[in-house]
């Protein structure tokens, strides 16, 4: 469903309808519950696909090579996985801020930054998407992986990522999307609904939160919708791709 209306009394939390000042509260809750498991819980939910997604979207980042300053945000990345493949990917001037909402996840992130030695490159920071502690034009580049379905107001957290970014920076956003090939839709629509909860129930012991997380997925707007929500926040060259039989959209705009 298209959320061109998120600024109204209503949200949804899954397939429920809810208060729009409870969504926030409701997401909080779902990653209280996963935090430690989060990184299994991708593993869950994408087959392990979804570290070759998140490749793809630092295959967009660029981030250079040497000395040269290059600063990331990572939005919605609590646990650190897309920051820390940028840092590594970059050379000894690449940085990584994480945001996040969810102080359970900035811990786990905040410890394994700390074993994998990334903790001087990568700072991790509570902040709402909707409203980034940050100055104007401070980022080479923003990205969200899996994230921006669970923002109640998709279209200020698309703002505030175009406010902070440099003049000519570029917004990365990795998000699940809606399969639309025969057969396969059925399958995944079964993996999904059938398999997905029950596995949460057996490896952390609570189906609740994988069964919204995989309902926010049908919620979330078709790539195309998505991509004018880009445009209409005020971001250039906007452009998508989908991958894995439109599994998932890799999302990308330019502040011009």
């Amino acid at each position: 469903m298209p959320q061109d209306h998120q600024d109204a009394a209503e949200t949804h939390f899954g397939y429920r309808t809810v208060p729009l000042g409870e969504k926030q509260h409701l997401v909080d809750d779902v990653f209280h519950k996963v935090a430690r498991r989060y990184d299994i819980m991708n593993d869950l939910m994408s087959g392990g696909l979804h570290r070759a997604w998140k490749d793809a979207l630092v295959s967009k980042v660029r981030p250079p090579q040497g000395a040269r300053p290059f600063l990331l945000l990572d939005l919605a990345g609590g646990t650190g996985d897309v920051a820390f493949r940028v840092v590594r990917a970059g050379g000894e001037g690449t940085r990584a801020i994480v945001a996040d909402i969810n102080t359970e996840m900035l811990e786990v992130g905040r410890e394994r930054a700390r074993k994998a030695g990334l903790d001087t490159r990568v700072e991790f920071t509570e902040a709402n998407a909707e409203s980034l502690p940050f100055p104007d034009a401070y980022f080479d580049a923003v990205t969200i992986a899996f994230g921006i379905r669970n923002v109640p107001r998709i279209p200020l957290a698309l703002a505030e990522m175009r406010r902070v970014l440099k003049p000519g920076g570029r917004a990365l956003v990795l998000e699940f999307s809606q399969v639309d090939i025969p057969m396969l839709d059925k399958l995944y629509e079964l993996y999904s609904f059938r398999l997905i909860p029950e596995i949460g129930r057996r490896v952390a012991g609570d189906a609740e939160p994988y069964r919204y997380l995989v309902e926010s997925i049908r919620r979330f707007p078709p790539p195309e919708t998505f991509a004018r929500m880009m445009l209409e926040a005020g971001f250039g060259r906007v452009s998508f791709t989908s991958m894995t039989g439109n599994v998932v959209a890799l999302h990308s705009g330019h502040r011009i």
